[in-house]
């Protein structure tokens, strides 16, 4: 029995080697294979002038407590702060060459150059008040926030919506792309995916990431389950950071994307904002722009993931206030859900929470028909299934390690892309089950 409980520790250590690191030069991801060849120069030329760069300025939000050392590569460390900062983060590409060359170079595979990104100048640039924020009693023996402190939270947002503007007025698309990272990612790790990401995506959108206190240190059984109640604890500071982004003026869509722990974290956050719009009779779709929710290898028991989804229609309590006779709109576009059966990373999340299965690893045989009927009567959720050879140690990466895969999710994103359209090349399993070709990525293990 400890030599078993010793072997999990080991291998779940190893996991923990998912994130990435956190200081120095990280590998640019792969081309998708929709953007290599003869696409290349299409892409190009949809990149606007003005973003033509070979550096990315993202805009971060972080509840993040600052850096306890000063040797390490970012203002923000592993511990939880309470307050949420904001700012702007530098991902710079290297070697250091022209936009034309990199450009090039990263639409190649395989690559002539290795290609590599490093965080570079971090500007904090606003922060919330501290948590909680103090209530006063008044004359009447009412409790209400203090004022004071509520117009710093006034201000604070103001100054973050303003940020947003800023991004935007450079943006063709006039949306906004958040990703949303998972266990063991640092603030560089998370920055340098969400630069690789609005690289690909063709720098057409605001990109943003929101990074929360996932990193793993100490023993790694302990880490593990003190990050997925960091996870728990970030989720109110999403929300109410899907909330002004889809307040701030000029912004007319937002894209949520998601990876392992984090994707868990965003769908907790956007259920919670679908109930709070719901019970005020408003359509979550349009109260928060969601144009598309993207679930990267979710690391999230897929029982409890079907009764977040599934509440919606199973407790008519929730829409007391919704006066039409359809339930309301979630989403703009597609809740579409990655999953491999083959992700090594997920066997041990289930192995570590005796899970029966995690939404990451589900296939068509292991949803029931009456289930898939209830969902595909939504008409917008999707789950992909990649079954090929792993592209990276753990394959829990898959959809930015493999060229196939980033191509489909750019698809999801970027053009809206039905699973049934041949740009996407995926074949139809159940009602709402895809899965890639045999063929893509090398083929089955």
């Amino acid at each position: 029995m400890r030599i078993r409980a010793f072997n999990l520790s080991l291998a779940l250590a190893a996991a923990l080697m998912l994130g990435g690191c956190a200081s120095g030069l990280r590998e640019l991801m792969p081309a998708p294979a929709s953007l290599v060849g003869s696409s290349a120069a299409s892409f190009y030329e949809q990149v606007p002038v003005t973003r033509r760069d070979t550096s990315i300025d993202l805009l971060y939000i972080t509840d993040r407590a600052p850096a306890e050392d000063a040797s390490e590569a970012a203002p923000y460390g592993k511990t939880r702060a309470r307050r949420v900062a904001f700012g702007s983060a530098v991902v710079s590409f290297r070697p250091q060459m022209g936009w034309q060359d990199f450009h090039q170079h990263s639409l190649m595979h395989p690559r002539d150059v290795k290609l590599g990104m490093e965080l570079d100048v971090v500007r904090e640039l606003g922060r919330y008040p501290f948590e909680p924020y103090p209530l006063v009693r008044t004359a009447a023996g009412s409790v209400q926030r203090d004022p004071i402190v509520l117009d710093r939270h006034e201000r604070a947002e103001a100054a973050l919506q303003a940020e947003v503007q800023r991004h935007l007025a450079a943006a063709p698309s006039r949306q906004v792309l958040l990703y949303v990272h998972g266990f063991n990612e640092t603030f560089a790790s998370a920055a340098y995916t969400a630069a690789e990401l609005c690289h690909f995506l063709g720098r057409q959108d605001v990109c943003a990431f929101f990074t929360w206190p996932a990193s793993a240190h100490g023993n790694p059984l302990i880490s593990y389950t003190a990050t997925t109640e960091s996870a728990l604890y970030s989720v109110g500071h999403l929300k109410k950071l899907i909330r002004t982004l889809a307040g701030t003026p000029g912004v007319e869509g937002v894209q949520l994307l998601a990876h392992s722990r984090g994707a868990a974290m965003l769908l907790n956050a956007v259920r919670e904002l679908s109930i709070e719009a719901v019970v005020a009779g408003e359509a979550p779709a349009e109260a928060f722009k969601i144009e598309n929710l993207v679930l990267m290898s979710p690391d999230i028991d897929i029982g409890v993931a079907g009764q977040q989804v599934e509440i919606f229609a199973s407790d008519p309590g929730i829409t007391t206030r919704w006066t039409e006779p359809e339930l309301p709109r979630f989403l703009r576009g597609r809740l579409t859900i990655y999953a491999s059966p083959s992700d090594r990373a997920l066997r041990l999340s289930q192995m570590l929470f005796r899970s029966k299965a995690r939404l990451g690893q589900v296939t068509h045989d292991r949803i029931s028909p009456a289930v898939e009927d209830s969902i595909a009567k939504w008409g917008n959720i999707d789950i992909v299934v990649y079954e090929g050879k792993r592209t990276d140690f753990f394959g829990h990466a898959y959809t930015l390690t493999n060229p196939e895969v980033s191509a489909d999710l750019i698809e999801v994103v970027r053009n809206g892309t039905p699973p049934d359209d041949p740009r996407r090349a995926l074949l139809r399993q159940g009602r709402i089950t895809w899965m890639f070709s045999p063929n893509d990525g090398g083929g089955r293990e």
